[in-house]
């Protein structure tokens, strides 16, 4: 491969990866393009409107799929902390998230780590399973061949229903960039992702449909094309108790922007350790 062009295709791998994000309880994009900071789907599964019990808890989503010819597979080490702090009658948690991701196409791989993720929380509990919670957060700028050479501001409301083993759950993810100093930075774009979940418990398994729809809400530079998607699935769980395990797998409906439509399949674990 030419020098010009193994340069190029760094490049764009690197702006595929740049979207790619950690989450709490924590985008993938076209070669050429942007997407959610985020990763679409990463809070799938989880009733994030509602106060965990208070301890330490340690979770990893892992997953792994292809647009067209491009494979891009994430793995998300998430440490959460539900204090027994209060503040207007919610729950006080605590994340941080420390993502790796890799990116390959026919002629070219890349990996490393991602950005990190920094958040509090505050959940409360409204009676009769019903939860809501605000999230605000951060991704610091991170000097990576995977990373974002910017910072972005992260923003989550969600609300749950899990009585009567159910977990219904909305979350609306929101993301700003409010730094980017870096004179060979790539601009990433605002986003809306919306992570939806509809499960339901047998004993100890779970079950049920989820799905995920993202957008850009803002256009960071002349000519930039902006996405979307929706994807849709379903996801089973099994409760070992305490130890948690989730798979799913999704696939998009309808997309823009993107070099196809993406199939994937995620894996969780969630460990309480106090």
């Amino acid at each position: 491969m030419k020098f010009h062009e193994r340069k190029r295709s760094a490049r764009h791998l690197k702006m595929a990866l740049a979207l790619l994000a950690g989450s709490a309880l924590t985008g993938i994009a076209s070669p050429a393009l942007a997407g959610s900071v985020t990763q679409p789907g990463e809070t799938v599964g989880l009733a994030t409107g509602a106060p965990l019990p208070q301890g330490v808890y340690l979770l990893d989503t892992t997953d792994y799929g292809q647009y067209g010819k491009e494979t891009l597979g994430v793995t998300i080490p998430v440490i959460a902390w539900s204090t027994p702090v209060q503040l207007l009658g919610a729950r006080l948690q605590l994340f941080g998230a420390f993502p790796l991701a890799e990116a390959s196409t026919p002629t070219f791989h890349v990996q490393g780590w991602y950005n990190p993720w920094f958040a509090g929380q505050l959940a409360w509990n409204l009676g009769h399973g019903v939860g809501v919670s605000y999230l605000l957060g951060t991704y610091p700028k991170l000097h990576s061949p995977v990373a974002n050479d910017a910072t972005t501001i992260n923003q989550r409301f969600a609300a749950s229903y899990t009585a009567n083993g159910y977990n219904l759950t909305a979350n609306l993810i929101l993301g700003n960039e409010v730094d980017n100093s870096s004179v060979d930075a790539q601009k990433v774009p605002n986003y809306l992702n919306l992570d939806l979940t509809a499960t339901t418990s047998y004993g100890k398994w779970s079950f049920g449909p989820v799905g995920y729809y993202s957008t850009d809400t803002s256009t960071p530079y002349s000519g930039y094309h902006k996405q979307s998607q929706f994807a849709m699935g379903g996801l089973v769980g099994y409760n070992f108790g305490p130890v948690i395990l989730q798979s799913y797998l999704t696939h998009d409906v309808t997309q823009t922007n993107y070099p196809g439509n993406d199939t994937r399949f995620w894996f969780r674990i969630l460990v309480p350790v106090s």
